[in-house]
Formats: C-alpha cells, structure tokens, sequence
C-alpha cells in the first residue's frame, strides 16, 4: 500500500450549463497515473464535459468517473468537485469540499452562485489554497478557513455629514452663546 499526503488531483467548478468557471489541476503528488493524461488543456475540458454530464443532475455526493473518484456538491447555478484517486478515502475529500463550499459561502455571505464566485475571485482561490495545498487537504475547518481568508473589516468610524447635522451643531453653539451671554 503506497500511503501519501497528496489526496487530492483536481479541483473544479462548473457552472450549471457545463461551463468551467474554475479549475486546478495537482500533479506534484503524481499519486494517479491518469492524471498525466490531463496534463493539457483539451484533455482538462472533455474530462470536465464528460463529469458535467455524469453529474449534472442532482441527487449523489461520490462517483468514480473515467479512473478518478469525484466527490461533488451542488450549488445554486454551480457544482464543486474535488477529483481523487479512486483508493482515496471518499470522507476525507468529501470533508475537504465540505469545509471549501461553507467557508466560501461565509466569505461570500452565502452566495454561493456564479456572479458572485467570479467577482470574488481572489477570495475563492484563496480559500482554496487555505483548503488544499498542492495536493494536500490541510485544513477542514470552514470557519478556520474563513477567517484566514476574509478581508479586514472597512474603518466603521466613519462620520456622516448632512444638512441635518450641520443645523444640529448651528443650534447648540446658538444656545450655548445665548446661555453665556445671559450669564453676563
């Protein structure tokens, strides 16, 4: 039994029409012999359509497909795979994609949807990084994730100035001078 760190062979996200929003490939772990035939950007894609098809309709978490083990997880208009070798421990990846899709929908403030996975881009890759390294799933605990990810908290000081609070201060200086002058 070959024992490794490196579990994980693919990440991907699919929109709803069989699109490719986001993927990544891990070949440091090279743990699948299958993984070299999808060292290529057109192997990548009709292995992508080929899953799309397998999965697109709701109903399952795990399937092996053409020698990979794919763990997924529907979304509102997206489906998140995590690709493995087929002698990987489903739980385990199935935690890892767990833990991605709910930190992301923390940071996304549970909008897991297309629009706003791609104008948060750098938040969801991010998260992933935080979520599997090169292969390796090296944090399953989405709230950990989460805040290892999220972006600082905007200055909530922030002073608002309108008419309303300008003729608020013009009273009070207005009442305080005609108190000082009747004490004259």
């Amino acid at each position: 039994m070959n024992l490794s760190l490196y579990t994980v062979s693919a990440f991907i996200i699919i929109d709803t029409d069989g699109h490719r929003v986001l993927a990544k490939y891990y070949t440091a772990g090279e743990s699948n012999p299958n993984l070299k035939r999808l060292s290529t950007l057109k192997e990548q894609r009709v292995f992508e359509k080929g899953l799309f098809q397998k999965t697109k309709k709701a109903g399952g978490d795990i399937t092996l497909y053409d020698g990979f083990l794919a763990v997924y997880k529907h979304s509102l208009d997206l489906i998140c795979y995590i690709i493995g070798d087929p002698a990987e421990n489903e739980l385990m990846l199935l935690t890892a994609l767990m833990s991605f899709t709910d930190a992301a929908c923390l940071l996304l403030r549970n909008q897991l949807e297309k629009r706003s996975v791609l104008e948060n881009l750098d938040l969801i890759l991010l998260c992933l990084d935080e979520t599997i390294d090169d292969g390796i799933i090296v944090e399953t605990d989405s709230t950990t994730i989460a805040s290892r990810v999220s972006r600082p908290k905007a200055d909530t000081t922030e002073i608002v100035i309108n008419e309303q609070t300008i003729m608020n201060a013009y009273q009070t200086v207005k009442e305080k001078m005609q108190q000082r002058i009747g004490q004259l």
